[in-house]
């Protein structure tokens, strides 16, 4: 495993749209680990996507506390409901904002092993989910900002 350099601020790889993962193949599980050793390495860390170190794949990391997700090709499929968050980047070290989100989304995906999986997630992981995936798509949460706010 090794860690990677995350892009920040103004870098062109976070506004360019990512491609589909064709197979997931020892290359790409290697990738999903060095992302997840790269996420936890970092001081707020609880998701990342490939493009934040350069890579524009669709591949996306993410721990909230309940155990990590390696992602493959994400979409939400579902959404319901609305939550005001307090979120931040790892390409955005310093910046916070509130954020409206869905309260809960289903996802599907394949996990590392190229396996279909739906993920159904609530609260912090739901934000979590919509913040990377975001990211794939070349959008970034200081577009959806309603309010930045200070955090110690």
């Amino acid at each position: 495993m090794a860690l990677r350099e995350i892009r920040t601020f103004e870098d062109d790889f976070l506004r360019k749209k990512s491609k589909p993962v064709d197979k997931v193949d020892d290359r790409i599980r290697q990738l999903l680990k060095d992302m997840a050793e790269t996420m936890y390495h970092t001081p707020n860390g609880g998701g990342l996507a490939a493009c934040q170190i350069g890579i524009l794949r669709r591949l996306v990391v993410a721990d909230m506390g309940e155990g990590l997700l390696k992602l493959v090709n994400p979409e939400i499929i579902e959404e319901e409901g609305e939550q005001i968050v307090i979120e931040g980047c790892l390409s955005y070290p310093g910046i916070w904002g509130k954020v409206k989100r869905p309260s809960r989304v289903v996802v599907k995906a394949l996990d590392e092993n190229g396996q279909p999986i739906t993920i159904e997630a609530a609260g912090a992981m739901a934000k979590c989910l919509c913040h990377e995936i975001d990211h794939l798509e070349g959008v970034i949460f200081t577009d959806k900002v309603i309010e930045y706010v200070k955090v110690e």
